[in-house]
């Protein structure tokens, strides 16, 4: 039988009401209509001034601030029509959360009344405090002042809550002295520089009418499910965000039988009501489904232009959560929740493209003739091989460390998965001998009323963390609670750079009189040679590939966060960012403060709450056990039976090995600040986390022994199956 308090949890998940079921609108109805849209603009403002802000949005070109005042009063009357009382300014700062400074339509008089009041001045610019928000040293304490300025390219949308709704305006967060505070700023001029390489390289390839090349995300999006009943009795949940403790089932993922399984009721209201307010935010939720570990599940959303898709990402996490709560579920958005069963990424599915030429890295039928796809994906696989070290460094985290190299996630080593057909492509090319390539064919089922199949030249390849699917590349490393923004940041960076070289060889070889098709084979030809070794199409788990990539192909294997957040401080890399204008020298150290505290606050956080768990918790419930086995020794020994001893022994040198353990954590943890921000990562790598591990070994073999009415915690049978 459980403990009383979670029996209390089961009695409470039992009298929850049965979710409620609901017509839902059509689609045609709720769609967007929430957004501030360019077809809303077009018929609230004048043409004139319509026509300026699209072209701001197409082309990327600077706002007219002649207009703003216009814009914004249109803006606000369509807000405070649909009841809005409050403006806020929503940004990103460097915390992978989103955050918003809420103001009200409010300018009071000199009468003492008030009217309803925002100029074309306070849509432009907010001005939050840039000292409170991570900054890597950029703002100190006493230098306080930062701004939000209106990103037009994203549009506005109201929140709605049962207390009112809120008019929101994405923006871009910027210190007083001009550097990036947030990741939507960096976003933004990665995607600028991507576009001004790429149409280079169109213009050499003898296109005349180029429209502006933007990057593309859909990021597949992997969560956990928790009745919220047991997340209450679960400290490390509340503040870690994962289990520190918690012993294996007896059943978990090993059956495959919950992967794209039936959806379980509950969780299909839920996950309607999620896409219902989705649709209204104009976010293009497209799929769900349960994923591989028991309670995990995945929504994904139709890809949309870079900065659009990272903006509707983070309201995808902030809608899952909130949702959650309402339906009496916790929503676990980190990589590893639970020991022992899958956790959860976030697929960014990454394309480049535009109106004139399409998608960029679509192959077509014949890949082989392609020679703009071939140089595009040549300038990618250049990119991978030069910076997989910082493609690793964008998606390092602490919790994203207990994910990446495990048996559901990609390795820690970043290389490229082409497919057959493309890989053979790209070696003929490196042999200088490019025949041809590989086509669809079509599968036979054997049953005459099953349609024949179109076969893909190509498997996928799950193993990989950077893959060719098609017609984009799936950058499947990527941690499920992470901003999307900064892998986009590094990607649209390095294809820039990439294709910047690229058009420099292209170009030296046409003035020497070079046909282009000659000239543009060399340029493919080189790059393979040079930067070939990143692509891999076997089993990226294998120890083979293991050394093989590191042994033999150069390619480095930064298994932790300790290993990967130097790479920020490499002189290449600075270069790099410098040379793109992505990132200052001084906005590239920030990051690398930022994020190598946050790794160091995140596993001190942890280890706080295993000691305090272990010692508050797990022993008081242990000795409570240990002192009945002891008076049942006693009656047993007044009646010449002493069955339980050994069980008695074993439970008091286990409890014994986790006190000791949380000593000598304990110890550690004291001076665990001493040193450099590299000095302190490295010990909670090496030092911390295995000492955290051995006071979870001893707590999880009691948990096996330890009579299931005293256990003070919720189980994983009960948290991973009980909906």
């Amino acid at each position: 039988m459980p403990s009383p308090a979670r029996l209390q949890a089961y009695q409470q998940i039992a009298e929850r009401p049965a979710p409620i079921t609901s017509q839902p609108s059509s689609l045609e109805e709720i769609w967007a209509s929430d957004v501030f849209t360019l077809e809303r603009m077009k018929s609230a403002l004048p043409k004139a001034v319509f026509k300026s802000i699209q072209r701001s949005i197409r082309e990327g070109s600077k706002l007219d601030g002649s207009i703003a005042d216009t814009v914004a009063q249109a803006m606000k009357d369509w807000a405070t029509d649909r009841g809005a009382l409050y403006y806020a300014h929503v940004f990103y700062p460097l915390t992978n959360l989103t955050a918003e400074k809420h103001d009200g339509f409010i300018a009071p008089q000199g009468d003492g009344t008030v009217i309803s009041e925002f100029t074309g001045k306070l849509l432009v610019q907010g001005e939050p405090d840039g000292s409170s928000f991570p900054n890597g040293g950029i703002r100190s304490t006493f230098e306080a002042r930062g701004y939000t300025a209106w990103d037009v390219t994203s549009p506005a949308y109201l929140m709605p809550t049962p207390n009112g709704v809120t008019l929101c305006i994405p923006t871009v967060f910027v210190s007083w002295t001009g550097e990036a505070l947030d990741k939507k700023t960096p976003l933004l001029r990665s995607n600028a520089a991507m576009n001004r390489q790429a149409r280079k390289l169109l213009q050499l390839l003898g296109e005349t009418e180029i429209a502006p090349v933007n990057s593309s995300c859909g990021a597949e999006q992997e969560y956990f499910l928790v009745d919220s009943s047991f997340t209450a009795l679960r400290p490390d949940l509340q503040l870690a965000g994962r289990t520190l403790f918690g012993a294996a089932p007896a059943k978990g993922q090993q059956f495959d039988d919950h992967y794209f399984g039936a959806i379980p009721e509950r969780v299909q209201v839920f996950m309607q009501d999620v896409e219902h307010q989705l649709y209204r935010l104009g976010i293009p939720a497209k799929t769900r489904h349960n994923e591989v570990a028991p309670g995990q599940f995945e929504i994904a959303p139709f890809f949309e232009a870079a900065n659009v898709a990272t903006d509707h990402q983070q309201l995808i996490m902030t809608v899952l959560k909130a949702t959650a709560k309402k339906h009496g579920f916790s929503c676990l958005l980190h990589e590893k929740p639970f020991a022992g069963v899958n956790g959860s990424g976030k697929h960014v599915n990454w394309s480049i493209g535009n109106a004139t030429q399409g998608n960029l890295l679509d192959p077509g039928d014949t890949p082989h003739q392609n020679l703009q796809f071939l140089l595009f994906c040549g300038a990618v696989i250049r990119g991978v091989h030069l910076y997989g070290p910082l493609m690793r460094a964008a998606i390092a985290t602490a919790s994203n460390d207990h994910r990446l190299g495990a048996n559901e996630a990609p390795p820690a080593i970043i290389s490229v998965y082409l497919g057959s057909q493309l890989e053979d492509v790209f070696n003929q090319i490196k042999s200088g001998q490019l025949s041809g390539s590989a086509s669809k064919a079509l599968m036979s089922l054997g049953v005459d009323t099953l349609p024949e199949l179109a076969k893909d030249p190509g498997d996928r390849n799950r193993t990989s963390p950077f893959a060719f699917t098609g017609n984009r590349f799936e950058f499947r490393a990527v941690g499920s609670g992470q901003s999307v923004a900064g892998p986009l940041v590094v990607l649209n960076t390095i294809l820039a750079d990439s294709l910047e070289w690229i058009s420099g060889e292209l170009q030296q070889q046409l003035s020497t009189g070079a046909p282009l098709e000659e000239a543009a084979f060399g340029v493919l030809k080189r790059t393979m040679e040079q930067h070939g070794a990143v692509v891999f199409g076997g089993d990226g788990y294998s120890e083979a590939w293991h050394r093989m990539a590191v042994e033999e192909r150069g390619l480095e294997n930064l298994r932790t966060t300790a290993d990967a957040l130097p790479v920020l401080r490499r002189s290449e890399i600075e270069a790099l960012f410098a040379r793109q204008g992505v990132l200052t020298p001084v906005e590239l150290e920030s990051r690398f403060d930022v994020y190598a505290e946050q790794y160091i606050l995140a596993i001190e956080v942890e280890a706080k709450l295993v000691l305090r768990i272990a010692r508050t918790q797990i022993y008081p419930a242990v000795t409570t056990y240990l002192e009945r086995l002891t008076r049942s020794l006693r009656d047993q020994q007044d009646l010449g039976l002493a069955p339980e001893r050994g069980l008695a022994a074993d439970v008091a040198q286990r409890n014994a090995s986790l006190l000791r353990s949380c000593a000598e954590l304990e110890s550690t943890l004291q001076g665990h600040h001493a040193g450099d921000l590299n000095a302190q990562m490295r010990h909670c790598a090496d030092v911390l986390l295995p000492l955290m591990g051995a006071v979870r070994e001893a707590a999880d073999s009691l948990e096996s022994l330890v009579d299931d009415e005293l256990w003070p915690l919720p189980t994983y049978q009960e948290m991973l199956f009980v909906k």
